[in-house]
């Protein structure tokens, strides 16, 4: 008996869908540049945008994608990065579903050594590496990108156990003098708090800049109050805690501070390439946490204007 094909039925409703796919397919694969190759631990997402003459995308056709890109590319002799990776996916998506658009996000685990700051004691430290591709038939866009955990400090509270110790010590008959010495001596306390810095920077289909993640985790690490460490005697402590109370950021400050880090860094990019950055801070004198979060193409952020194009955006415009 022949079994109908479902799939290749027309649906009920004819009404084009904006993303259908799969999500959280976990695969081991080789990244890096060729020579420097390292096997990852990565979470997929594949979505195809299905026309009105389509009933359901082909679940199967995904998985055999996946298997067939990874083992001829990835496990192969390597040389590709994860957004590379996710546009050779998006683009055999694409091909194999008969579709306008594929889009493809990678989002994989890694560990880098570390020393710590004071005692230099080797440490592990585990990052995200993300990699994100659309492809239509007009081109493909890129975003490369990376997750990191740090510290932030307060200025809020710091502010104000400084004014509260700036009038202890003044009824105790120190001078102002002596007092803006002692403040520039010794970092004033302050309530810290565990945050996840995340960075994307978008490449439109006529850039071929190459994008190293490891500089991308520089900007993330900087713009928090200080980086944390897994492994760290005491020495490293004081360090990273006087760093921190020395520059005391809110979520928004760390945001800012990415963003402008970033067009620095790539500032020969043009005004359509995109960054966005996002801070999420687990607070410690509260229950809730804190988010922020900004994003825009580079003219946009260039100019301050208050019209901001979103990553989705950005993407779909390929």
């Amino acid at each position: 008996m022949e079994i109908p094909d479902v799939q290749a039925s027309a649906p009920a409703i004819h009404l084009s869908l904006s993303r259908v796919g799969v999500t959280n397919v976990e695969k081991v694969m080789r990244i890096g540049p060729r020579g420097d190759e390292r096997l990852y631990h990565a979470r997929l997402d594949c979505f195809v945008e299905l026309g009105p003459n389509r009933k359901e995308g082909h679940v199967s056709r995904f998985t055999e994608v996946f298997n067939d890109v990874i083992g001829s590319v990835v496990l192969g002799p390597g040389g590709f990065k994860a957004e590379e990776i996710a546009r050779r996916i998006a683009a055999e998506v694409r091909e194999r579903q008969d579709a306008r658009r594929a889009t493809v996000t990678i989002a994989a685990r890694y560990p880098e050594h570390t020393p710590a700051p004071a005692s230099g004691i080797a440490t592990q430290e585990i990052y995200t590496l993300l990699g994100t591709a659309v492809v239509s038939e007009r081109g493909a866009r890129r975003i490369v990108g990376v997750a990191a955990q740090g510290m932030t400090a307060s200025p809020h509270a710091q502010r104000a156990v400084a004014t509260h110790a700036r009038e202890r010590l003044a009824a105790d008959g120190f001078s102002d003098e002596q007092i803006t010495g002692i403040f520039a001596a010794v970092p004033v306390a302050t309530h810290d708090q565990r945050g996840l810095g995340t960075l994307q920077l978008g490449l439109p289909e006529s850039c071929d800049t190459d994008v190293d993640a490891a500089e991308l985790l520089a900007i993330v690490e900087d713009s928090m109050s200080s980086e944390i460490y897994e492994l760290m005697k005491r020495s490293d402590e004081v360090e990273v805690v006087e760093k921190a109370a020395r520059r005391p950021r809110l979520a928004e400050d760390c945001v800012r501070e990415a963003i402008r880090g970033t067009l620095e860094r790539y500032g020969d990019l043009g005004d359509d390439a995109f960054v966005a950055a996002r801070q999420e801070n687990l607070e410690t004198v509260q229950q809730h946490c804190v988010l922020a979060e900004g994003f825009g193409r580079f003219g946009e952020l260039r100019r301050d204007g208050t019209r901001r194009t979103t990553l989705r955006e950005w993407l779909s415009a390929a």
